[in-house]
């Protein structure tokens, strides 16, 4: 009996350790940033041909590397990398803003990243206008020829005035025309609310503040109440349209040192959201306003300022409910990195080891998407040796209601020369589909990482007919809201 619970408790280890090193779900995500060309396009004025071959490329790479979910920069300075009918085309797609591409860049994003079983979260940001005014680049539809009034110069660039509640409308408007027209997982925004203060320079909004006070006395309560009420306003749009679509924010990785409020983190960063960039995080989490949260912990183990460690485990700490995923500063490895951790990409894979130790975390996400491009092998080979060795799922939404899905039907192979053609008919609310492989007379464990063989939107897979001599195969749909059924055996024909 004693050496049966022995065994007992070794599988239970065994099973913990195993589901920390390649848990089914888990968010796999990375940044691909438009903004200045840092990801896509490489630059301005590519032909669509260039163009689309670069983001086939990004989404191949991070697909090899087993990620699952991208978060496009769609409106990075009040533009679009969509079609819109409120505001113009980002110059830094063509080079001059209002002139669209030949094809639809959010489409084509969220039709390939489909393909290859990855979800599409559009990064949105909600006051940027323009990042340099001693450049001319609005194009003259832009909606700051219109009402000039809503708009405001900080230091060399352009925002929506954030004290007018018909900013907040339009922002709002931009999101539901969007959330109406594709099929997205996400909307998401990061850090950039008010923008990061600039010495000796005050942020001009003193006239919105008289003119729309709100009876606030002060002005910093009065800037965080703004930015609640656009937060909040954009919560009610994504609902009112589509309530299965999540609301994500990646904020700065602290919210506010424990030196000002005892329910701070032991920190002592330079800026914070609360008191710099008058984002209450916490706020929006307790009152269910967000689905989940990104602190960009860009720092490493052990930074006296803001330790990475202190930070994950007081995010876990202040969930509230919502998903919480870590933001990883992969752009900082270098050979030639000031600090020494950030010489290898050993920082990144123990930070994911760390942050799979806390039961509270849900995953990871990269900045940015060319980091894996870049870093090539030096950061492949750490991860899919260990942390990415299997395909996951992205987590459900604690506070989205689970769409289920049916089980598709008429699963079946087809095997024609070398080939072997997988293929099934959804089910209502079918969106994805994860394939499952298992040794030959052994479907075993669901749960179990390592048996997943693919995800896609597609209802049909094609293989080496030589795969299926050793193995058996079964698929399962996912929804929407990533909730999956019951999986089914393919039946050879």
């Amino acid at each position: 009996m004693k050496s049966l619970k022995i065994l007992l408790l070794i599988l239970l280890l065994q099973a913990k350790i195993f589901s920390q090193e390649s848990p089914k779900r888990e968010m796999r995500a990375a940044w691909i940033s438009t903004v200045d060309n840092i990801d896509w396009p490489s630059k301005p004025g590519l032909s669509d041909k260039q163009m689309k071959s670069e983001m086939i490329t990004i989404l191949d790479n991070l697909r090899s590397n087993n990620l699952n979910t991208v978060i496009f920069q769609i409106r990075p300075t009040a533009d679009a990398y969509y079609k819109s009918t409120k505001e113009p085309a980002s110059h830094w797609i063509t080079g001059i803003q209002g002139v669209a591409p030949g094809f639809d860049p959010l489409q084509m994003m969220i039709d390939e990243a489909g393909k290859r079983g990855m979800n599409v979260h559009v990064w949105l940001n909600p006051y940027r206008v323009q990042k340099d005014t001693t450049k001319e680049v609005l194009a003259k539809t832009h909606l700051y020829f219109k009402k000039p009034e809503l708009f405001l110069t900080y230091g060399k660039s352009r925002y929506f005035n954030p004290g007018y509640q018909e900013t907040r409308d339009f922002v709002s408007s931009v999101v539901g025309e969007i959330v109406r027209n594709y099929d997205i997982q996400a909307v998401h925004m990061d850090d950039y609310f008010y923008p990061y203060k600039i010495t000796g320079e005050e942020f001009p909004d003193q006239k919105a503040f008289a003119k729309e006070p709100r009876q606030f006395k002060d002005k910093d309560d009065w800037r965080r109440d703004n930015v609640d009420l656009i937060i909040k306003q954009i919560r009610d749009t994504i609902i009112a349209n589509k309530p299965e679509v999540e609301f994500g924010i990646s904020p700065f990785g602290v919210w506010r040192n424990i030196a000002k409020d005892s329910e701070g983190s032991n920190t002592v960063a330079g800026a914070t959201n609360y008191d710099d960039l008058y984002a209450n995080i916490l706020k929006w989490q307790k009152e269910n306003w967000i689905d989940y949260v990104t602190p960009q912990l860009y720092w490493h183990i052990g930074f006296d300022r803001a330790n990475f460690e202190v930070l994950a485990k007081w995010w876990a700490a202040h969930k509230y409910g919502a998903n919480v995923y870590i933001g990883h500063g992969d752009y900082k490895i270098s050979n030639t990195a000031k600090e020494p951790e950030w010489r290898s990409p050993d920082q990144i894979v123990k930070q994911i080891e760390m942050i799979r130790t806390m039961p509270l975390l849900d995953g990871s996400m990269h900045f940015t998407a060319n980091t894996f491009l870049k870093k090539g092998d030096t950061l492949r080979k750490p991860l899919l040796q260990k942390q990415y060795k299997y395909l996951a799922l992205t987590p459900e939404a604690n506070r989205i209601t689970r769409i289920k899905p049916l089980p598709p039907t008429n699963a079946l192979i087809t095997k024609k020369g070398g080939k072997a053609m997988l293929t099934w008919i959804a089910g209502a609310n079918d969106k994805k589909f994860v394939i499952y492989r298992f040794p030959k007379g052994k479907i075993t464990d669901f749960s179990n990482a390592e048996h997943m063989y693919y995800v896609t939107t597609a209802t049909k897979f094609e293989a080496e007919s030589s795969d299926f001599e050793n193995y058996i195969f079964a698929v399962s749909a996912l929804s929407q809201t990533q909730t999956e059924s019951s999986p089914v055996q393919l039946i050879t024909k």
